[in-house]
C-alpha cells in the first residue's frame, strides 16, 4: 500500500490603499511606478505567507496492489477490473486498486499466500483455491449441490450466517485475511473431452482437471485429477497431459481456447453447481484503511456481483452459440445417469470430509438446513420456465445440443 505524496496551495491577498494617484505617484515615470507596485506586491505576497494563510490540502490518495487469478485474457480478469473501477470511482480516486493479471507477482494458486505475506494487498479468485490448506474453504466456492443457485448461495454467505462461519476458518488457520464472495456463476458444464461421455465408466481412469471438492467427487468415479489454475488447462490438453477438463463459461472457455484443442463439450454438471468468486484483502492493510475506504471495498463487492452477473447473462450466450457456428464445437447433454452417479457421489465425499473435521461437518449442517428452508421455497413458489419457453419459442431449450 502507498500514499501518493500530498500537495498544498496558500492562498493570499494583495490590498491597494487606493486607486486614486497621489502627487507624487503622479509625478513618478510610468516604469518605476510599476517597478513600485510590482515590489510592494511580492513583499505582501511574502508576509501573507509569514503570518500563516490556511493551507488547501490535495486528497491523498492511497494506491493497493491487487491481482487476479486470471489470465488477462479471460473475462474473469474483467470481472475483477470491473470491481477494481467501482472502488475507484466510489471512493473519487482517493482509494486506487491497481490491478494485476496472473502471474504478474504470483501464479493463480499462490495469490492467497502472496497476500498474507503483504507481496500484495489484496486479490480476485475462488475461495475453492485453497481447498489445499482446508477442505471446508471450497465451501465457500464451490458447495455441494443442495438444489440452490449461485444467487442464493451468495444469499446464504451475506444474510444467511455464511460469513460468520466464513470469518471463524480464517480465524482457525489464523490467517490475516479479509474477505467478501461476490458473483454469481452459473452452473458448470462437465467440460470439454475428446468422445462424449455417454455414462459415468467413460471417466474412469480419465485425466482430468477440475479445483475443490469437485476433485474428490471426480475421484470417486476413478478419474485422474489434476488441479491447475486456468491459463495452464489448454496448454496441458494441447500437449496430451489431459484427456479433459472443466473450466467456467462459454465466454471464459472461448478466450482461453478450449474450441482450439476440442470440439466436445459437455454441458450440464453437478461437480460444480453453483459457483462465486472471492474478494481477498491483506488483514493489516485493510484496518489501516480510513472505515469509509473500508465500507468501499465491501459494498463495491455487492455492485459487482450484481454487474457481474448481467455482463454475463449477455455475454455467455453469444460466445456459446459462436463456438458453436463459428468454430465447429458440438454440444452435448450430460446424460441423467452421470448426474445420478455425481449426487451419490457426493453423498460420499460429504458423509467422509464431515467424518474427518468437525467445522467442515458444521458448514455443510448450516448450508443443509439453509437450503431446505430457501430452497424448498423458491421450488414452490416459482413458475416452471420451460413450458413458457416451449410456448413463446416453439422448441426446447436443448435444440441446440446432443441428448446422449
Amino acid at each position: 500500500m502507498t500514499h501518493d505524496t500530498p500537495r498544498s496551495a496558500s492562498t493570499s491577498a494583495v490590498e491597494v490603499a487606493s486607486t486614486t494617484p497621489s502627487l507624487e505617484s503622479a509625478a513618478t515615470p510610468p516604469n518605476a511606478s510599476r517597478r513600485r507596485f510590482l515590489t510592494g506586491s511580492a513583499a505582501a505576497v511574502g508576509a501573507a505567507a509569514a503570518v500563516g494563510f490556511p493551507s488547501i490540502a490535495v486528497a491523498e490518495t492511497t494506491t493497493l496492489r491487487f491481482q487476479s487469478t486470471w489470465p488477462n485474457q479471460d473475462i474473469f480478469h474483467e470481472f475483477a477490473a470491473d470491481y477494481v473501477r467501482i472502488v475507484n470511482e466510489m471512493s473519487g480516486g482517493r482509494l486506487r486498486l491497481n490491478l494485476l493479471p496472473a502471474g504478474a507477482v504470483v501464479g493463480a494458486l499462490q495469490m492467497q499466500d502472496a497476500v498474507i505475506s503483504g507481496a500484495l494487498d489484496g486479490g480476485h479468485g475462488v475461495s475453492a483455491y485453497w481447498y489445499g490448506k482446508h477442505k471446508a474453504f471450497s465451501l465457500f466456492g464451490t458447495p455441494p449441490p443442495f438444489g440452490w443457485d449461485a444467487h442464493q448461495f451468495l444469499a446464504w454467505f451475506w444474510t444467511g450466517g455464511g460469513m460468520e462461519l466464513y470469518n471463524e476458518l480464517l480465524e482457525q488457520m489464523e490467517l490475516p485475511l479479509v474477505g467478501y464472495l461476490t458473483g454469481p456463476m452459473p452452473t458448470q458444464a462437465l467440460g470439454w473431452f475428446k468422445e462424449p461421455i455417454s455414462g459415468a465408466d467413460d471417466l474412469r481412469g480419465l485425466k482430468y482437471r477440475t479445483v475443490g471438492l469437485a476433485a474428490d467427487l471426480m475421484n470417486e468415479f476413478g478419474a485422474a485429477v489434476t488441479i491447475m489454475g486456468g491459463g495452464d488447462i489448454v496448454p496441458a490438453m494441447d500437449r496430451g497431459l489431459l484427456d479433459g477438463a472443466e473450466f467456467n463459461n462459454p465466454s471464459s472457455d472461448r478466450l482461453l481456447g478450449f474450441p482450439d484443442v476440442s470440439k466436445t463439450w459437455m454441458l450440464r454438471s453437478y461437480h460444480q453447481d453453483c459457483e462465486s468468486f472471492e474478494i481477498i484483502l491483506n488483514k493489516q492493510r485493510h484496518d489501516e484503511l480510513p472505515e469509509e475506504f473500508r465500507a468501499i471495498l465491501q459494498y463495491a463487492a455487492k455492485a459487482a456481483s450484481s454487474e457481474m452477473y448481467w455482463k454475463a447473462m449477455e455475454r455467455y450466450p453469444r460466445d456459446l452459440n459462436a463456438m458453436r457456428e463459428e468454430q465447429g464445437v458440438q454440444t452435448y447433454i450430460t446424460p441423467d445417469s452421470v448426474l445420478e452417479a455425481q449426487l451419490a457421489a457426493w453423498d460420499t465425499v460429504i458423509e467422509r470430509e464431515s467424518g474427518n473435521d468437525d467445522f467442515f461437518r458444521r458448514v455443510v449442517e448450516h448450508q443443509r438446513e439453509y437450503c431446505d428452508r430457501v430452497v424448498g421455497f423458491h421450488l414452490e413458489h416459482t413458475t416452471p420456465k420451460g413450458p413458457a419457453y416451449r410456448h413463446f419459442y416453439g422448441k426446447e431449450p436443448t435444440d441446440t445440443s446432443i441428448i446422449l
